[in-house]
Parts: C-alpha cells; structure tokens; sequence
C-alpha cells in the first residue's frame, strides 16, 4: 500500500483558522494606524498652510492673505510665480485633498487687503480616513474637534 504525501483537510482547515484569527487581530489595528497617520498629515498640511500665509502676506501686502489654495499653489508651465500662483505648496495639497483629509480656505472680512483667514481640514470620510476635524487661522493655532468642522472653528480644543 502506498502513503499519500501532503496535508489533511483538517490541517489545512487548523492553519486556515489560525490565519484568519491572526488577521481579524491585525486589521483594526492597521486601520487605527491609517487613522492616526491621516490626521497626523493633516495636522502637518496645517502648519504648512499657516506659513505659506504667512509668507504670501509679506510677499503680496496689497492682496493680503491668499483667499484659496489656488493662490498659492505652484505655477504651471514657464509662468513666474505671481499672487494667482504664488508656488508656496505642493499641487496635492493646492487642489483641496490629502492624505484622506479635505481642506478649505477662506478669507475672513471683506477689501482688500485680506486681513485674516480660516483653514478646515475635515476627514474626506469621517470615522474611516480620520476620526477628527482640525481648523486653523491667522492666529496660527491649530485646533481640533471630534464632531464638526464649525465646532472646530468656534469652540476647538488647541493641539
């Protein structure tokens, strides 16, 4: 009589539970990592935005502050950069989305030139690609919220 070489089906079944309990232990936690380094980013892209203001204030005094992430997004082709296209932060982030997060600016006040202004970054899809909205403003603060974007703006807590 001969041996059959190989496994069981029931080994194969006790290593394919033994997988499928290892994964369903390392997904959340995956996932939870994803989070944190969403919001992280956002945190980053805000910092970033507060000095690029900064910057396109004192290079621009009759404009203000840029009133869109346009304003100072990089300029195309051969174009110097100008008030329209200031090249102050990367296109990604100019164009509104990054890293799971959706960012708004606004410019507070009417005239020019543009005397204050308010940054949103709110999860693109809230509870899966962050859990929390972040705002900021010419004060350069960086605040948090775990419900709303306008939460974040009127009663925040500081980072």
């Amino acid at each position: 009589m001969r041996r059959q070489k190989g496994f069981s089906l029931i080994e194969l079944l006790i290593v394919v539970a033994i997988i499928l309990i290892i994964a369903a232990i390392a997904i959340p936690n995956l996932l939870k990592s994803r989070i944190a380094a969403n919001e992280a980013s956002a945190v980053g892209s805000l910092r970033t935005l507060n000095t690029a203001e900064i910057t396109y204030n004192t290079t621009y005094p009759t404009v203000g502050f840029a009133c869109t992430l346009g304003a100072m997004a990089p300029p195309t082709g051969t174009n110097p950069s100008t008030s329209a296209a200031a090249g102050l932060i990367d296109s990604s982030l100019a164009g509104g989305h990054k890293s799971g997060y959706d960012f708004v600016l606004e410019c507070l006040g009417s005239g020019a030139p543009a005397v204050n202004y308010q940054i949103t970054a709110a999860p693109s899809s809230a509870g899966v690609t962050g859990q929390r909205y972040f705002c900021t403003d010419g004060s350069a603060v960086i605040k948090y919220d775990a419900t709303s974007a306008a939460n974040c703006l009127t009663s925040g807590s500081p980072i």
